[in-house]
């Protein structure tokens, strides 16, 4: 009988403590691609144009686009100058990059720096570029007319010249087709619009094309 009572007693079930799994850990894939370093001031920046609407930003689309497995890294500084750009190549040469797009030199000519200095600064940041194993593509700039046609002149023959020297790409006028137009350029007419730096992107694809690896 007290057998029986046992079996027939109800027996509450026990409450098994329940164990949280172990969050996934998000696996970080190692971007391989060579690296395109865009070094230069606003207009690498992309200043005034929606985000994601610089001209490297547009160049990464082109690249893709046409099959080329390069990363554009943006390291354009608004209002930098060749001073500027040259105290910080080694943020540049860190990335190890297979190609630096150098667009500075602008900021100098505006605020009437000395042509020599602009140079010698341009001159000093190709060679460490070159010496860090980067190919470069130097991007010409020039000034408003009412600079004076001497100060301008001898402005615009930093990158002819430089390009000689150090036997370099060089593109004419980063925006060729694009300053002066309406609609491609900000209320500043100094600055691209989104539109203006698509534009800009794909004139220096162009010009890079034959420099890279597909």
């Amino acid at each position: 009988m007290l057998f029986a009572a046992g079996c027939g007693t109800k027996t509450e079930p026990v409450p098994v403590e329940q164990v949280p799994m172990p969050a996934a850990v998000p696996v970080v894939v190692k971007d391989e691609r060579p690296v395109i370093v865009a070094f230069g001031d606003s207009l690498s920046a992309g200043f005034g144009a929606e985000t994601g609407s610089s001209y490297p930003d547009f160049l990464q689309r082109e690249l893709d686009g046409e099959g080329f497995a390069y990363r554009v890294v943006n390291q354009g500084v608004s209002g930098d100058t060749t001073s500027g750009g040259l105290a910080r190549v080694a943020q540049a040469t860190e990335l190890k990059p297979y190609l630096v797009i150098l667009e500075l030199g602008g900021n100098d000519g505006l605020r009437g720096l000395p042509i020599a200095v602009t140079s010698e600064n341009l001159d000093k940041m190709i060679a460490a570029f070159k010496v860090a194993g980067a190919k470069v593509m130097l991007a010409g700039m020039t000034l408003p007319r009412n600079y004076g046609p001497d100060y301008i002149r001898e402005f615009e023959q930093i990158y002819p010249m430089l390009e000689k020297k150090h036997k370099i790409t060089r593109m004419r006028f980063l925006l060729d087709g694009v300053v002066m137009k309406k609609g491609l350029m900000q209320q500043d007419q100094i600055h691209p619009t989104a539109e203006g730096n698509k534009i800009v992107a794909r004139n220096v694809f162009q010009v890079i094309a034959p420099l890279l690896r597909k």
